[in-house]
């Protein structure tokens, strides 16, 4: 809501606008090691603009880059990661002639941070006076700079005439000093870790652009940079000598001062706002980090306390992690952090060992929404090789099947994306499947080609961990999880099978207890989603609470899976499931139905049992679907062709069966009638 007296003009359908570095950060994984030694590296969103422009958006701001990358992946990388944040991306150049900056950096310890930025001749800095629109810069509250796209006379005269723009439309500008000597030629090209240098040359700069802005913000390092003289008082002065812009001097562990009219006799004069002391891991993007986060509350019209208070915590945060951009909080965990730190500050001295923190920096922020599944299960491995086993085929064709059920589920994506309907129904469809609403549970062993051909289509993608009827559980790639999730694209879900019953015997459930432990220990390091799928051994009792009692044990053990899959049940269990995960773990993705080679019918009416439920979101059907197509197929009955329209016709009307369901509840006559259309 704008103030009665706001800083700001109204009316403006953006907060800021973000001009400079745009850049790919790598950061090392191994900590503690030279980076001549480190083995391999993290990719993020980097330049201190983008993080700037991510750490607004990811806070809710209405923020946008005005930049170039390149025309490469790595451009596209750097696209695809603002534009999923929020990040207004339309005014990003992609520049053809040039390639997307990099850097290159090491943890060696809490002060020594080995930087080495990659930046010849790179995209971000051809910024170009053509690359600036009038209209976009009036559209926005704010205007942003960082040092770095000063530097040049081609990046200052693109940048000053973005900022003689806003000035002509009332727009309030900033500049975050981001002093890098080596960006300014002043150490050696691999030295991006010094952080200060003077130089009269720079600071004579940065002085004749000082008049253009209303907020600066820097170091006190970068202030003496920026002012000159022999000490932070005297460079602040000489600041304040050519603008009368706010100064907000970033103070470490002492917090923020904020200077409004003349510089103090003493910087401990000026109103100084404590931070929350914590555990430095990494220095680099905590500066960006509290630019965004004084932003946040600066461009809400807050006083400058509290934008302190947010800018602070967002720093701390993002100095006790790794990376950058990922590292910036949410609304929720800034909550949390400040909630907890006002109330004993020693509790939160490590951020990054508060579990409840973490979870927060993991499912508030923005994921991919899949208010519908529907899922085509072909994990099957010892069912496929007993089949082939059965008919005679040849274990290495069951590649090739998988295969082929990718082909089938883009055929039914890419069909009803378009409003065709398939050519064995047509005309009788409901309403299109949106191609994000489709997924495939895939394994490993024998569908290695099959997850490439599905992985980067945007649908849900699942991989199987456990060892085909192992119980207790057991995983297929042995007991040290985390090394099997290594090479797993980040957008596969981790699908784990666990036959569990609250009433076992005590050492099988500690087993299996200890198995599911690490596997989400494991998901949590390496950010996959993970999916459980719950099924109670058959020879225990199967009282109706027994599901509704497993998941409660599973969530006393602290194990919080995005996806839940379960069998099928009465309506009134579907009440009491919905109950438990609103209460336990509001962030949870949903729960899928399993299928377990039902028929159709029997499935129809389990989603039409399940149809009321808030929770249930879909379903993951496998041998219901695949099982006589593929019977068929390994016997040389039907050719591929077949075996496509087959899976197809049977997936898309569990599709309208369960859309059916969910439109309003049927009787079982109608359910009937429905599936024989399939029979």
């Amino acid at each position: 809501m704008q103030h009665a007296h706001s800083r700001f003009a109204a009316g403006r359908s953006l907060d800021v606008i973000c001009i400079g570095r745009l850049a790919v950060d790598l950061y090392a994984q191994q900590v503690g090691a030279r980076l001549e030694d480190v083995a391999s590296f993290a990719k993020y969103l980097g330049g201190s603009s983008a993080n700037i422009a991510f750490g607004s958006a990811r806070l809710g701001l209405k923020s946008a880059m005005l930049t170039r990358v390149g025309d490469d992946h790595m451009g596209r990388f750097l696209l695809e990661t603002l534009a999923r944040e929020g990040c207004d991306t339309a005014h990003i150049v992609t520049d053809r002639q040039r390639l997307t900056a990099l850097a290159m950096l090491g943890l060696k310890d809490r002060d020594t941070f080995p930087l080495v930025f990659y930046r010849e001749n790179c995209a971000d800095m051809a910024f170009d006076v053509a690359d600036v629109d009038e209209a976009f810069i009036a559209s926005s509250k704010a205007l942003l700079v960082t040092g770095t796209h000063l530097s040049t006379e081609k990046v200052l005269a693109a940048s000053r005439q973005a900022f003689e723009i806003a000035r002509r439309h009332d727009v309030r500008t900033v500049l975050d000093i981001d002093y890098r000597p080596v960006l300014w030629g002043l150490t050696g090209k691999a030295d991006g870790e010094t952080r200060f240098i003077a130089n009269d040359d720079v600071t004579a700069h940065l002085q004749r652009v000082l008049p253009l802005f209303d907020l600066v913000i820097g170091t006190e390092e970068e202030f003496w940079i920026a002012g000159g003289g022999n000490g932070l008082i005297e460079a602040l002065r000489g600041v304040r000598a050519v603008t009368p812009a706010t100064l907000v001097v970033k103070r470490g562990a002492l917090g923020c001062s904020v200077i409004e009219g003349a510089v103090p006799a003493s910087i401990d004069d000026a109103p100084t706002f404590e931070g929350v002391p914590v555990e430095v891991f990494n220095v680099l993007g905590a500066g960006d980090a509290f630019a965004a986060g004084f932003l946040s509350g600066w461009l809400r019209d807050e006083p400058f306390e509290t934008c302190a208070r947010l800018a602070n915590a967002c720093g701390a945060l993002v100095v006790s992690r790794h990376a950058c951009a990922p590292a910036m909080p949410t609304p929720a965990e800034l909550d949390y952090f400040l909630a907890h730190a006002q109330a004993d500050a020693a509790s939160m001295r490590h951020p990054d060992r508060d579990a409840t923190l973490a979870r927060l920096h993991r499912v508030t922020v923005p994921r991919t929404q899949w208010d519908e599944l529907f899922v085509f299960a072909f994990d099957h491995r010892s069912q496929m090789f007993e089949l082939a086993r059965e008919t005679g085929c040849d274990e290495h064709r069951i590649e090739t099947l998988k295969r082929l059920f990718v082909d089938a589920v883009a055929q039914t994506a890419e069909t009803r994306q378009s409003g065709q309907a398939p050519a064995h129904d047509r005309g009788d469809r409901e309403a299109q499947v949106r191609q994000g609403q489709v997924g495939v549970l895939i394994d490993g062993r024998y569908g290695t080609h099959a997850l490439a051909a599905a992985t980067g289509r945007g649908w849900w993608i699942g991989r199987p961990v456990e060892l085909p009827g192992s119980s207790p559980l057991l995983f297929e790639g042995g007991r040290s999880i985390g090394t099997t999730l290594i090479d797993w694209p980040r957008e596969h879900t981790i699908k784990c099978l666990v036959h569990y019953h609250p009433d076992e015997p005590f050492e099988t459930r500690l087993e299996q207890e200890a198995q599911l432990r690490a596997l989400y220990d494991a998901a949590q390091a390496s950010g996959h989603e993970l999916l459980l799928e719950v099924i109670p051994p058959k020879h225990l009792s199967q009282a109706p609470d027994v599901v509704l009692r497993s998941l409660k044990r599973i969530y006393n053990l602290g194990i919080y899976p995005e996806w839940w899959k379960l069998e099928p049940m009465p309506a009134d269990r579907w009440q009491a499931i919905d109950a438990l995960i609103a209460e336990r773990d509001p962030y949870c993705r949903g729960v899928v139905l399993l299928g377990l080679n039902a028929p159709v019918a029997a499935l129809a009416e389990g989603f039409r049992d399940a149809a009321a439920s808030t929770q249930c979101k879909g379903f993951m059907v496998g041998r219901t679907i695949f099982g006589e197509p593929t019977r068929a197929w390994m016997a040389g009955e039907i050719d591929d062709a077949a075996l496509k329209a087959q899976v197809r016709a049977t997936f898309e009307t569990l599709i309208d069966l369960w859309r059916a369901a969910r439109k309003s509840p049927r009787t079982r006559a109608q359910v009937v009638t429905a599936t024989e259309r399939v029979a």
